[in-house]
């Protein structure tokens, strides 16, 4: 490996420093769902975090990407302390350093597939033109340019994940956050959807963390983590 590639991979991507969450409890005591998480990911490393049902692990993402605050501990973001930015610093950052996949693709019903892939370099600025051939590019990378025009109903739902993967890496984030990004397809889209992935990363040189059950997903990341007790344990 090259120095200046040995140099950008010890950059972190993401990195926590004792991160916990509680939340209130109905009788006034409090629920310990997370308890002292430390974590790097390094850009272009891939981790899969698995654990049961309601162990804490969509949290987690949800703190990874700023979407929820701590309630001890620290998130930076390609070195930068996020945790205490006032809400409209913390939305233009996470625009533009953390790209989200869920298990249902959350896109924009109104809009077109390259519409949908436009709006986050919209929201950062990015003139419409611009906008419009980067979506076409990435819609091209998820062998979907015949299907740039069609509004969500008229796709598959393979066909839409691919349009949400494009859609988290239309502003280069160095982060992916990906939720059961396969856990609502068939297993056809879901291996094409896991080769997809994959593939788009390396190439775009994105940190991937991604909660899982499938088993295929979790073996393909770098690392695999398991959720227990709010603790990260190493498999």
């Amino acid at each position: 490996m090259s120095t200046s590639n040995w140099e950008a991979r010890e950059i972190a991507a993401v990195e926590t420093f004792d991160l916990s969450r509680t939340y209130p409890n109905p009788d006034g005591g409090s629920i310990s769902v997370l308890r002292e998480i430390n974590l790097r990911v390094n850009l272009g490393d891939s981790v899969a975090i698995v654990g049961p049902s309601g162990s804490g692990k969509s949290t987690l993402l949800h703190l990874l990407g700023t979407l929820d605050r701590p309630t001890a501990g620290a998130v930076r973001l390609n070195g930068e302390e996020v945790s205490n930015l006032e809400d409209g610093q913390l939305a233009a950052l996470r625009n533009q350093r953390v790209g989200f996949v869920f298990q249902f693709h959350h896109l924009l019903r109104d809009f077109t597939a390259v519409e949908n892939v436009m709006v986050p370099q919209l929201v950062a600025g990015v003139s419409r033109e611009e906008a419009r051939e980067r979506a076409m590019q990435l819609l091209d990378e998820v062998d979907l340019t015949q299907r740039a025009r069609h509004r969500p109903d008229k796709l598959s739902g393979g066909e839409q994940q691919r349009v949400a993967v494009a859609r988290a890496l239309a502003n280069e984030p160095p982060l992916v956050l990906a939720d059961e990004p396969s856990g609502n397809l068939d297993a056809a889209a879901t291996t094409r959807l896991h080769d997809l992935l994959f593939r788009l990363l390396d190439h775009h040189h994105s940190a991937l963390v991604v909660v899982t059950h499938n088993r295929e997903l979790a073996g393909r990341a770098d690392r695999t983590l398991r959720l227990e007790a709010g603790k990260l344990v190493a498999l």
